[in-house]
């Protein structure tokens, strides 16, 4: 697969002025935008008396075999997205022709575009995601693949609502879809890995790209980063290593279910909306249970460091020595003997300093209560002055008690002990900073008390 670099310069649309007449109906009032996709006109719809949105396409005029194809391909797929009628979607109105290039008559918005309005909170992008979703899943429905999900093809209008547009129009475009010829055309930032590898876009890869425009609205850049060289991010994007999000807060267990790199582990556009819907509204969020598969990384052995730890821990607990629930992260030097007898070596001189300590502590907040359960919110903090390399958690659960998603965290709960470890993404702390995970408890009593939660190094 090969990227052209001079497509777009290459491309061109028709000329037309404000008083042209497009299709014999359409006329032209005004410029609203250009793009790399094309040029988007406000007109007057003469036969129905009403604002509608004329949007020409560029099309590549040195090629005319592939222009023909792509026009044709327009034009199909705009007659295919006119058979759908969504409150969350542009629609589509008409496709004509204006001088051999195709062009979409579709409904006429006075809103912004989602990749101007800047980065949003977890909350706000829940509900339009979950807009886009309920949007997406009546398409699917329709057999209607979108393909090209991303923030400049979402339009926010002023109350709010949130408005797909552009339903398979990049097959014709060539913005971030493979063409006949095998070239791929334009940013792949918000591609499916899959489809940066070549494959077809589908239902799941619109999946994915619908995470990977709310990972914008969070983080305010697309999932795999930003590179100058469109083959290089395309390298990025086909290894389907992502940045961990930083921002997503309770968003982050739904985001990376629609992220994950292995198309049929993500969810159904339905499903998708089902749980940003929760999401928006505050609600626990049903994901699938267990490490989340988008950010994977072998498992980090125990180091010998903390092998030694552990069983000096242990020795000092046979001795009747208390051990705090702080663990330091690095070994104490010997006082002498733990019993107070005699020693043939000499007493440490007094000037000794101890190593530097990374220790570990965590606190239990909750977030949010409702009848059947609750969210928390456990906070660890790296209060040493060293980095911490991998940390766990572990307490127990009231009885009746139990987590129905994590994130930021992999869980095990075996009856009322909960173990967490640190994700893949989150291994270190340094000293001063902290990590936040949360999760959805579900438990039938009134009472949400705050357990008393050991923090370790592993």
């Amino acid at each position: 697969m090969w990227l052209d670099p001079d497509r777009r310069r290459r491309a061109s649309v028709a000329r037309v002025e404000p008083g042209d007449l497009i299709g014999e109906r359409y006329r032209i009032v005004s410029l609203v935008g250009r793009g790399a996709m094309g040029v988007v006109w406000k007109a007057h719809d003469t036969r129905l008396d009403r604002q509608v949105a004329v949007k020409q396409l560029r099309l590549d005029r040195t090629k005319p075999a592939e222009a023909e194809e792509a026009t044709q391909r327009a034009m199909r797929e705009g007659r295919n997205a006119g058979r759908l009628r969504h409150q969350n979607a542009v629609a589509v109105y008409d496709v004509v022709e204006h001088e051999s290039s195709p062009c979409l008559v579709m409904e006429f918005l006075n809103g912004e575009s989602l990749a101007d309005r800047g980065v949003g909170s977890p909350r706000e992008a829940a509900a339009i995601g979950a807009q886009l979703a309920a949007a997406l899943a009546a398409a699917h429905e329709a057999g209607i693949v979108h393909r090209d999900v991303k923030p400049d093809n979402v339009l926010i209008t002023a109350d709010g609502t949130a408005k797909i547009t552009d339903f398979g129009i990049s097959r014709a475009a060539g913005d971030v879809s493979v063409t006949a010829t095998g070239i791929l055309a334009g940013t792949p930032a918000y591609l499916a890995p899959e489809v940066a590898r070549g494959d077809d876009a589908d239902f799941r890869s619109d999946v994915f790209s619908l995470g990977a425009t709310l990972y914008a609205v969070l983080e305010g850049m697309p999932p795999f980063g930003i590179h100058e060289n469109a083959i290089a991010m395309l390298h990025r994007v086909a290894a389907g290593k992502l940045n961990p999000p930083r921002n997503a807060g309770v968003l982050t267990g739904p985001l990376l279910w629609l992220l994950n790199p292995d198309p049929a582990q993500r969810p159904t556009m339905h499903a998708a909306h089902e749980v940003l819907a929760a999401a928006a509204r505050g609600r626990p969020t049903n994901i699938p249970a267990g490490p989340n598969p988008t950010l994977t990384m072998p498992r980090r052995r125990m180091s010998r460091r903390a092998v030694v730890a552990a069983v000096l821990a242990a020795a000092l607990v046979a001795a009747g020595v208390v051990v705090g629930i702080l663990i330091a992260g690095d070994d104490e030097p010997s006082g002498g003997d733990a019993g107070g007898g005699s020693s043939g070596a000499p007493p440490p001189a007094s000037s000794s300093t101890a190593p530097p300590r990374a220790t570990c502590l965590a606190t239990f907040r909750v977030t949010n209560s409702w009848q059947e359960g609750y969210g928390a919110e456990v906070t660890v903090t790296n209060q040493g002055d060293t980095t911490l390399t991998g940390w766990r958690l572990t307490w127990t659960l009231p009885d009746g008690q139990q987590i129905k998603n994590l994130w930021n965290g992999q869980r095990v709960q075996e009856g009322n002990a909960v173990t967490v470890d640190n994700a893949p993404y989150n291994v270190s702390i340094e000293p001063g900073a902290e990590v936040k995970v949360g999760m959805n408890i579900d438990t039938v009593a009134q009472a949400r008390p705050v357990p008393e939660i050991r923090c370790e190094e592993r």
